[in-house]
């Protein structure tokens, strides 16, 4: 079941981001593996924005998707599932719900960074509807957003910024 985050989740979404970031190490990519969770205080800005749902099995979130909203579309900041709830779909329903939740906020459509390379990344994402932008066609937000991934290291490998 998907629903809003509560307080009381938030510990867990930082469990599962680690859980989540585990796999990168198989790629080479021990920075992102090692890469701290979102802090409480960065999590509560998004469950105060009503903008952090999880996926909760009835025993508590194993998923979960924070979003923003960058000009005019609703922009998935991070959409994790913890490894050992991984392929059943339920990242592809929490993009599905942000969507409706863009849709019905009046936004454009939904926006993502990712990586390029990492299969669960940007061919996943694809799969789902996204494009991948060209250079030319972000947004001054997007451009901020991207800017503000450089400055923390997340560009040593490819990253691409996509739309749906």
């Amino acid at each position: 079941m998907i629903r809003l985050a509560a307080p009381e989740d938030l510990p867990v979404l930082q469990d599962i981001e680690r859980a989540a970031g585990e796999p990168f190490r198989a790629l080479g990519m021990a920075a992102i593996a090692d890469d701290d969770p979102p802090s409480i205080e960065e999590l509560t800005a998004y469950l105060d924005a009503g903008r952090a749902w999880v996926h909760d099995t009835g025993d508590g979130p194993v998923a979960y998707l924070l979003a923003e909203i960058v000009d005019g579309h609703g922009h998935i900041e991070q959409v994790s599932v913890h490894p050992e709830h991984a392929r059943r779909g339920l990242g592809r329903l929490l993009i599905e719900h942000a969507g409706e939740w863009a849709s019905r906020e009046g936004l454009a459509g939904l926006t993502l960074t990712t990586y390029a390379e990492v299969p669960w990344n940007a061919p996943y994402y694809a799969r789902l509807g996204f494009e991948i932008l060209n250079e030319d066609d972000l947004t001054e937000g997007l451009r901020a957003v991207r800017a503000h991934e450089i400055a923390r290291g997340l560009d040593a490998w490819p990253r691409v910024t996509m739309r749906r």
